[in-house]
């Protein structure tokens, strides 16, 4: 069995917290409804995903092109059968 450590804060020994971060995140999680981001992180994130497509996209644009079926093989192929 662990011992606790021992702590000179107050924080868990108190009852009645207000504006709190521990108050705050169990409000949080009880009203997830009214919790939103705030609007400068959800436009961050949107031009970050912006930003990530279009890299995708020229990466794509970059790579060469690889001939999986190419014409003759599918020729060939409906000859042996």
């Amino acid at each position: 069995m662990t011992r606790r450590k021992k702590t000179r804060s107050l924080a868990d020994k108190v009852t009645i917290r207000t504006g709190k971060r521990k108050d705050y995140r169990k409000w949080r999680h009880e009203n997830p409804d009214q919790v939103t981001s705030s609007r400068r992180f959800t436009d961050k994130k949107a031009q970050q995903r912006k930003l990530q497509a279009a890299r995708k996209l020229a990466r794509q644009q970059q790579a060469p092109t690889i001939e999986i079926h190419s014409p003759d093989n599918a020729r060939n192929d409906d000859k042996d059968e």
